[in-house]
């Protein structure tokens, strides 16, 4: 389980450092894909399998999916973490995210989100401001 927010720096080869406790999970390769929202996810390589087989079962002939579809795999890139435990950060992706330099890596359960440090503040603010009111809601679904 991911948790817990790091910040980081962009190097000139637009490399991240993934934070230490989280890299043995990467051992195997880690996916970068674009996220739902104006950041990078990161992906263990059994957590994007999991992910990609959800998609899977989704039916192919409504054209929601197929555009799901486009928007996941299309961003997605498999890489592995170098010898000091950095990945090197596509430039679609960083265009996409709006990282150039300062970022901020959260922990979300069961990926990595890789935000810029500006967006994330904003992020968090929207979070500070709903939250009562998403786990109100939430709860009564449960």
């Amino acid at each position: 389980m991911f948790f817990g927010e790091y910040e980081y720096t962009i190097d000139q080869k637009g490399r991240v450092t993934i934070p230490p406790k989280f890299r043995e999970a990467f051992k195997g390769g880690i996916v970068l894909l674009r996220s739902y929202d104006k950041c990078i996810t990161a992906r263990t390589v059994a957590e994007w399998g999991r992910m990609a087989e959800q998609l899977s079962r989704l039916p192919v002939t409504q054209s929601k999916t197929r555009r799901l579809n486009r928007a996941t795999f299309s961003s997605a890139f498999s890489l592995d973490l170098d010898g000091q435990g950095r990945v090197v950060l596509p430039a679609t992706l960083r265009q996409y995210a709006g990282v150039t330099n300062e970022v901020v890596i959260a922990g979300v359960r069961d990926c990595l989100e890789i935000w810029s440090k500006e967006d994330w503040l904003a992020e968090q603010q929207l979070i500070r401001e709903q939250v009562w009111q998403i786990a109100e809601s939430i709860e009564d679904r449960a």
